[in-house]
């Protein structure tokens, strides 16, 4: 099981053609993917009118959805900003945090176009999915 962040969701809608993309596109039907909340939150604010927020949000119900905010991961994802903050990094979104949290606690790996996910990846144990290249 595999999840997939919203960096590589949103390029796949607007069809990009870049390695990220072109690594789901080899995953789909190949591996079970997992669509967390905020995922699904991120990608269907972006869009602009109803009617693509309701073929975006049907073609993402396709997939497992999963609720990735709960109360552990919440104190979980704080930890893990304090761990690399005293180590001089800081991440800039929340959410990217959470989302890693729940990565590392289920051990699930994440197919990401994200450069936030790499120190977690390097210093807390984050699997990364790498981009076909």
């Amino acid at each position: 099981m595999i999840v997939v962040d919203s960096s590589v969701w949103i390029d796949f809608l607007r069809g990009r053609r870049v390695p990220h993309v072109s690594r789901l596109r080899a995953l789909l039907g190949a591996s079970e993917i997992i669509v967390g909340d905020l995922m699904l939150c991120e990608v269907l604010q972006g869009l602009h009118d109803e009617r693509a927020a309701r073929d975006v949000e049907a073609l993402l119900r396709r997939f497992e959805i999963v609720s990735m905010a709960g109360e552990a991961i919440a104190v979980g994802a704080a930890r893990n900003f304090r761990i690399l903050r005293a180590r001089g990094i800081t991440i800039r979104k929340t959410i990217d945090l959470l989302i890693a949290t729940w990565c590392i606690e289920h051990r699930r790996p994440l197919l990401h176009n994200d450069s936030d996910f790499r120190p977690i990846a390097q210093h807390l144990g984050l699997i990364e999915i790498p981009a076909i290249t």
